[in-house]
């Protein structure tokens, strides 16, 4: 069963022309969009299902700074301010709330680990508290048990993975942007090598500037524009519980399983890290660039079934522009979840905070998280081919950044002061071996 999504209505008519023309409706694509509709661009926003119907609705929600890579971090410390600043200037509720992110732990490595990023975050500006084992303790009290430590990130939040993305999208309209949802994009059009236009199952868009927001499928769309972009998805599992009278912790890490309460006052469960890799063509692909992330991860990384297969997402076979595509047939991918995951999370959590076992199970759910092979996303103008600027392979991480990241992508488009450094994201480090024209279709 999929995450409760709000629904937006579609633009009524395509457009003939627009400034830019983003294509995904994710997170990423819509906050990209809106940023740039604040600045009186014109933009349009085309999305095959709707609005935020994959990982953007099928992820934790968590809008955090804690244990952020490096190069991650500035992006994070601005989308945290982004996301406040979003609903005093329009109104639209995402769910947004600083809460604070509690990690609790047993494992001493774990706690070092924590405790060094700490370090390095005082020197960016981020506070973050380690906690020693009584306060530790009180802040997990309704665990019941006793813990060596944690940490408290006061200043870190979430929001609503169900609300978020078609605020943003409903926002963009009220600016005058322009949302076509069930309209996939199929291809680019050049002149002189430049981007002209983007070729929608619906009609041909005019544009010198695209985004390309596509998530799991951005690969696969680069491919047919003969640009390599390696990119693997691993499929997670998540479920969440019916409220309970228990007032329990907004959101926490533990280990063996973690807990995020929405709005509502359900609470979504997963088990941080597992995953199942689906074989692909893509992904057989791109394997030996993916070898010393996937080996770093072979405790919680487990072998997949035919849900990849059957998204079409990571195909290798170039598709025609005036006939249907694999983003045609499969609108939103919606994979099944790993049952065995689901009951073991399930487990966990009961295990771990007795009062869910009061709660009913609502909803169970899979999505693809896509996946750079340094675990960072590839942001900036592709290589080659100007007025297409990529933004993909955020490899699970890309919710809580979304507005620093939509508002970096505006900065690219539109040759403004860019609000963080661009360098870590530029899509040219995954080098020429990774990146380039492809020869072998």
């Amino acid at each position: 069963m999929s995450p409760p999504l709000n629904h937006i209505q579609t633009s009524p008519t395509l457009p003939a022309a627009a400034d830019v023309v983003v294509i995904g409706g994710g997170i990423i694509g819509v906050f990209a969009a809106y940023y740039l509709a604040r600045r009186g661009v014109s933009v349009a926003l085309v999305e095959k299902g709707r609005i935020g119907a994959e990982q953007s609705s099928r992820n934790w929600g968590w809008c955090r700074q804690q244990n952020r890579d490096a190069r991650e971090l500035p992006m994070a410390s601005k989308s945290l301010d982004l996301w406040e600043r979003f609903t005093v200037e329009t109104g639209e509720d995402t769910g947004f709330h600083r809460c604070g992110l509690l990690y609790l732990s047993n494992d001493e490595a774990e706690l070092s680990r924590w405790s060094s990023w700490g370090d390095f975050a005082k020197t960016a500006g981020v506070a973050t508290y380690m906690l020693d084992s009584r306060q530790a303790a009180q802040r997990g009290l309704a665990t019941g048990r006793a813990w060596k430590g944690g940490v408290f990130s006061p200043s870190d939040g979430t929001a609503d993975p169900g609300k978020a993305a078609p605020a943003v999208a409903a926002a963009l309209m009220k600016l005058g942007g322009s949302v076509h949802q069930h309209c996939a994009a199929r291809g680019i059009e050049l002149e002189g090598g430049r981007v002209s236009g983007v070729v929608t199952e619906v009609g041909v868009i005019k544009t010198r500037t695209a985004v390309l927001a596509g998530g799991a499928w951005a690969s696969s769309f680069c491919r047919q524009l003969g640009i390599r972009f390696p990119q693997a998805s691993i499929r997670q599992s998540i479920l969440s519980v019916s409220p309970v009278e228990s007032r329990l912790p907004d959101a926490l890490f533990t280990s063996g399983v973690s807990i995020t309460r929405r709005n509502d006052g359900r609470y979504a469960l997963a088990i941080s890290g597992r995953a199942r890799v689906d074989l692909t063509p893509q992904f057989m692909r791109f394997a030996p660039q993916f070898v010393p992330m996937f080996a770093k991860r072979w405790r919680s990384l487990l072998p997949g079934g035919l849900e990849g297969l059957r998204g079409g997402h990571e195909a290798l076979k170039r598709w025609r522009l005036d006939a249907p595509t694999p983003m045609e047939r499969v609108r939103i991918l919606d994979p099944k979840p790993d049952l065995p995951t689901i009951k073991e999370t399930h487990r966990r959590a009961v295990e771990l905070l007795p009062e869910l076992g009061q709660a009913k199970i609502t909803h169970a759910w899979a999505g693809f998280v896509d996946s750079t092979p340094d675990g960072v996303p590839g942001i900036g103008e592709v290589p080659g081919m100007p007025g297409l600027i990529l933004a993909a392979g955020f490899s699970g991480h890309g919710f809580g950044i979304g507005p620093g990241a939509g508002h970096l992508i505006a900065d690219l488009a539109t040759g403004a002061e860019p609000i963080v450094d661009p360098i870590p994201y530029r899509p040219s480090r995954f080098g020429d071996s990774a990146w380039g024209k492809v020869a072998d279709f």
